[in-house]
């Protein structure tokens, strides 16, 4: 992973991850209908920082998505900062709520904060096997990044 992340790229504006989680829960209860769901999440994925193309390297991607994500983090323990992209849109719109409820977080935190907000926004009846399954993958490897950092 890269240790170089610029600490401005994914501001966070929930002092918690619990807080961030209960703050995307209240986003998508604004909406009807998954239509409009799903466009937010696109809008979201739009927002995402830039990506170096120096960074898109096999050892940053995400195994385990059908579509192509990569996703670096630093190595501090304390202040977790994680850069992620993908190539499908509405991927990239879950990755930034991965990132809103995880980047800058401390890997103990991270450790202890189960995704509650992808069950409270229904977004687990929602989404294709295959993007459960990379969704999984990218929770899986933030979860493992900040185990590694937290020994």
């Amino acid at each position: 992973m890269n240790d170089n992340t610029d600490s401005t790229a994914n501001p966070q504006s929930e002092s918690s991850a619990e807080l961030a989680q209960l703050a995307i829960a209240e986003e998508f209860g604004f909406f009807s209908d998954w239509t409009e769901r799903y466009q937010y999440l696109i809008d979201l994925g739009r927002k995402l920082p830039t990506f170096p193309e120096k960074w898109r390297t096999d050892a940053n991607k995400v195994h385990g998505c059908q579509s192509q994500v990569w996703l670096v983090s630093n190595d501090d323990a304390e202040h977790m900062e994680l850069h992620a992209i993908s190539d499908s849109s509405i991927v990239s719109g879950l990755i930034a709520l991965l990132l809103r409820v995880y980047s800058g977080r401390s890997a103990s935190e991270i450790l202890n904060t189960e995704p509650r907000f992808i069950e409270a926004i229904g977004l687990a009846k929602h989404l294709s096997p295959t993007r459960s399954n990379g969704l999984a993958a990218m929770l899986a490897r933030i979860k493992h990044h900040a185990a590694s950092v937290a020994e």
